[in-house]
């Protein structure tokens, strides 16, 4: 399996790459987003946001589980850390098969649920603000977007 990866030197670049991914992303499209506690996922799902022209301030659904934004398409942000023990449906596979972009922090939490294909988003914190991000394309559709990027 490929992957892509980038560094970033500070949050802007990280939120800069991010909107620029918006840019080739289609309804549908799942992103699960990985990273220890402080790595930069809601940070990447602000940039994401912005590129998809969402205007109201974007934060971790953590309490939530599901915030939703409406821009050029629909976002659908889901905290999964607190539901990492539920075995309860909680309806995911609805956003999935949706007409938005689902970004899902914390996925592996919940790897069961997520579709076959989707793209997943690693976040490593390297130093204060640097980054390294590590894209690994499951499927097609994914494979393909992550070389128009790259």
């Amino acid at each position: 399996m490929e992957q892509y990866e980038l560094k970033t030197m500070n949050s802007e670049e990280t939120t800069r790459f991010a909107e620029r991914l918006a840019g080739f992303l289609q309804s549908g499209d799942v992103i699960a987003l990985e990273g220890d506690l402080g790595a930069g996922k809601t940070t990447f799902t602000k940039g994401l946001a912005k590129g998809l022209d969402i205007k109201r301030n974007v934060n971790s659904p953590t309490f939530t589980i599901i915030k939703e934004y409406k821009g050029k398409l629909p976002l659908y942000h889901m905290d999964v850390y607190r539901v990492a023990d539920s075995l309860e449906d909680l309806g995911f596979d609805e956003y999935f098969e949706g007409n938005g972009i689902t970004v899902v922090e914390w996925a592996h939490l919940i790897k069961e649920q997520l579709p076959s294909e989707l793209l997943t988003i690693y976040l490593y914190r390297e130093e204060d603000e640097k980054r390294k991000i590590v894209l690994i394309p499951k499927g097609l559709r994914y494979e393909q977007l992550c070389k128009e990027i790259f």
